[in-house]
């Protein structure tokens, strides 16, 4: 049974929809005015999907990004979401074929790595994806974290504030992108980001106004800011109730400090979430009582794909000096090749190296994970997924491509 593949038009757009949503369990008929909200997402050419007898069974989008390379350098990169098949029309080889086409376009348009977020962990191996970036998730038990009970802001000389969506739509964007030029592994946000988490575009579902507190710093600025909501738990007279932290970004320690001190300071809590979090975070250790937050999932998060191996490892920092040869394998796809690389902390170069003698041979999905600097080649090694040709160039490379702090990708996309 053959199927069409091509781009979704905005005729297709309502059943494109319903597949989607298909796919995914969800109710399959949004309203009038979620249709309407999600239209914003709409860019020609970079929806697809497959089409038997009229009616879509198969849907993929991707977007244009910018994910911050080791060392903040922004690289332009094909952000892939909303991937479905419909549960009658699996085994097909329909995303396979929507893959191809969408990364066929995306090398040709000149994006350096691919990126998504993965619902299931085997699915997207098999098209050169690998896990680039990891997140966790913490609950605190205030009662146990031994804070002082007596606190009552900042005592650094900042504040504070209360604050509605709309300061947050003015505020954000500007204190993200000082946030992502800083954290590898960050991806960019536009402005529809910022209102379908205020709640002035809205996807899907009902919406919950959260609290939003902004931290500003003994001089003025805005280095912090947290969107949270909170349960109504009272038993036996006593409340326990659960502040749920939606997101929290900062910019400094001081200012991620504050606003988790000031989430366990509010009345009644008792409980805090603390929403998917870099697996290093500082959390727990902002805590007199570091055991008072207790990992409550830990997963693979940020899924990169090469696309262009010389332009994604150029764009990166290394903390060490040397020198490598890699076999990149990936069949039938844009990165397969052989590399030198070399690099310092003041610059790299990369360069076909054609008959060189090659000290790593790897699949291009363990180039992905390793790109970030948050997966070790020695293991990686070990594990029989990378293939060591000179005896201890593993171990060499580690030193190249490992940072002091792990990539985090604050989003879901």
């Amino acid at each position: 049974m053959t199927n069409d593949v091509r781009t979704v038009t905005e005729a297709d757009f309502a059943d494109w929809h319903r597949a989607l949503r298909t796919g995914f369990l969800n109710e399959p008929v949004l309203t009038a005015e979620q249709l309407e909200a999600r239209r914003r997402q709409f860019v020609e050419g970079r929806l697809l999907g497959a089409f038997d007898n009229g009616r879509c069974v198969a849907t993929y989008r991707s977007f244009a990004q910018e994910v911050t390379a080791v060392g903040g350098a922004p690289v332009p990169a094909n952000a892939v979401s909303n991937v479905t098949v419909t549960p009658t029309h699996r085994r097909r080889g329909l995303l396979t074929r929507m893959m191809n086409r969408d990364l066929a376009a995306a090398r040709e348009r000149g994006d350096v790595v691919a990126t998504l977020i993965a619902a299931e962990y085997p699915i997207y191996g098999r098209y050169g994806f690998g896990p680039a970036t990891w997140t966790t998730r913490w609950t605190v038990e205030v009662p146990r974290a031994g804070l002082d009970p007596r606190w009552s802001g900042p005592q650094d000389g900042g504040r504070i504030d209360l604050v509605d969506g709309e300061d947050v739509r003015k505020l954000g964007p500007e204190l993200y992108e000082r946030i992502r030029r800083a954290q590898p592994g960050a991806v960019s946000r536009d402005e529809l980001y910022w209102q379908a988490n205020t709640g002035v575009v809205r996807f899907g579902g009902e919406w919950t106004e959260p609290f939003y507190g902004v931290y500003r710093s003994a001089s003025g600025e805005v280095e912090g800011l947290v969107s949270y909501e909170s349960d109504d738990n009272w038993h036996d007279k006593q409340p326990h109730n659960t502040a749920d932290v939606n997101w929290l970004i900062a910019a400094t320690p001081a200012a991620e400090g504050a606003l988790w001190r000031y989430l366990c300071s509010i009345d009644w809590i008792t409980r805090v979430k603390s929403g998917w979090r870099g697996p290093d975070d500082l959390l727990p250790f902002f805590l007199p009582d570091p055991r008072a937050a207790r990992v409550t999932d830990h997963a693979d998060w940020l899924w990169v794909r090469i696309l262009d191996v010389v332009r994604a490892l150029e764009a990166r920092t290394y903390e060490g000096t040397g020198s490598l040869v890699l076999e990149v394998v990936d069949p039938g796809g844009p990165a397969g090749g052989r590399f030198r690389l070399e690099a310092s902390p003041e610059g790299a170069s990369c360069t076909p190296a054609g008959g060189t003698a090659v000290d790593l041979t790897l699949p291009v999905a363990e180039l992905a994970t390793v790109w970030l600097g948050d997966e070790s080649l020695v293991r990686l090694t070990a594990l029989g997924r990378v293939r060591e040709e000179r005896e201890g160039a593993a171990r060499k490379a580690d030193a190249l491509f490992r940072t002091s702090g792990r990539p985090w990708c604050p989003d879901i996309f």
